[in-house]
């Protein structure tokens, strides 16, 4: 019995609108507005959140992060550094360190402590 309220509410207010074709049509288009606003509020918030390569190089705060690869080197997971290269430290977790490297399409990488520490300028 307790959605007998609701029905005589949308019979009411479709009768009001001209029909149920109308009331049909006015749902949909407060649904699909509905959804484009939440769509555009997601997105707003995703690019807000979303910290870019070049943010990190250009923000005076996070530039000590950015750290900077001093002589060539191989992982033992395979990844390969040149001097020069530039990366920052998303996480640590003991001596794996999981790093980005700036401009790598392939990012990131878990790297051991101790090889940053031999090739470049991390500490």
């Amino acid at each position: 019995m307790s959605n007998l309220g609701t029905y005589q509410w949308i019979t009411t207010t479709a009768k009001k609108m001209g029909g149920p074709t109308k009331f049909l049509a006015g749902v949909a288009l407060c649904g699909y507005a509905v959804l484009r606003i939440g769509e555009k509020v997601v997105v707003t918030v995703i690019k807000k959140a979303k910290v870019t390569r070049n943010d990190v190089e250009n923000d005076g705060a996070n530039k000590s992060k950015v750290y900077s690869v001093k002589s060539q080197g191989k992982s033992n997971e395979g990844i390969e550094f040149v001097a020069g290269d530039k990366y920052w430290v998303l996480e640590s977790d003991g001596d794996a360190i999981l790093i980005e490297r700036l401009n790598d399409p392939n990012s990131p990488y878990f790297v051991a402590a101790d090889f940053l520490r031999s090739i470049s300028d991390y500490c």
